[in-house]
């Protein structure tokens, strides 16, 4: 009997970049869950209508998406791994045509922003916000629009059967971003091989408080690749500290997680997990 796909929720369309994440994680053998938000995809894994899912949570040159910090950690989801993706966007149309022929690119306000040097020498191309990348190559395969082109990822020109006119066309070459692997459940790995670890910090207010947190977490060999902090909402001017560490030794890690439970400092482990980066 073959065994049910994993139902695996992305936020966008087939040909997205989480799409993308998807199978380069899972393989091609898995059900895809399509979802217009973030909202929605922590929504469809709530339900159980969705297995696991695929979450951005930081770009290399924009940054952390701090709204999806906030709603992982709300709705007590678990980071049970990592992907890095690299982004190359590519301006994509219908087959036939030539970049000469394309009047107008339409693609999501980031992704513009991010090829606009290369669309300086196309001056007759009219540059036009929306609010999906891979949407866009949707449309102009659903309705044949000529003399329209998309900027999107590889896998959406090979899902909607669109030409690629030019390649790599983003600025900024090293561009990357962190995707998350994340389910319901929020509780302890029991793989005893992870190396790294996610957690929220609420630090006791007292003065120094944060940097002797962080003498500690040194002490103790933790190299700390991600700290971002978010107010507390219910507790005026003091903050949560989102921070991921990776180590060598486990128990550096278990040690440094109980001396500071134990100064009065609130922690919830948010995953363990191997790293990827």
């Amino acid at each position: 009997m073959k065994s049910p796909q994993q139902r695996v929720a992305i936020q966008g369309i087939k040909g997205s970049y989480h799409y993308q994440v998807a199978l380069n994680k899972f393989g091609s053998e898995i059900n895809v869950i399509e979802c217009l938000s973030f909202s929605e995809l922590v929504r469809k894994i709530i339900n159980e209508e969705a297995d696991i899912g695929v979450l951005a949570l930081e770009n290399s040159i924009a940054g952390a998406i701090l709204p999806n910090y906030d709603l992982m950690d709300r709705n007590n989801l678990s980071i049970i791994g990592e992907f890095y993706l690299p982004i190359a966007h590519q301006l994509m149309a219908l087959k036939g045509q030539s970049i000469e022929d394309i009047k107008e690119v339409r693609s999501h306000p980031m992704a513009l922003l991010q090829c606009k040097a290369f669309f300086e020498h196309y001056p007759h191309i009219k540059l036009i916000e929306d609010l999906d990348t891979a949407a866009v190559a949707k449309t102009i395969n659903d309705e044949k629009l000529k003399g329209v082109g998309a900027i999107a990822g590889k896998s959406a020109a090979e899902f909607y059967q669109l030409d690629i006119l030019a390649s790599d066309i983003q600025t900024i070459k090293n561009n990357f971003t962190r995707f998350c692997i994340v389910q319901k459940e929020n509780k302890a790995s029991e793989n005893s091989s992870f190396d790294k670890a996610s957690i929220k910090l609420i630090i006791k207010n007292e003065p120094g408080s944060l940097a002797k947190v962080l003498t500690t977490m040194s002490e103790h060999n933790l190299d700390l690749s991600k700290i971002q902090s978010l107010p507390v909402i219910d507790e005026p001017w003091n903050y949560a500290f989102f921070i991921d560490m990776i180590f060598n030794n486990i128990k550096d890690y278990h040690e440094t997680i109980e001396i500071l439970t134990n100064r009065g400092h609130k922690i919830k482990v948010l995953g363990e997990y191997k790293s990827t980066k």
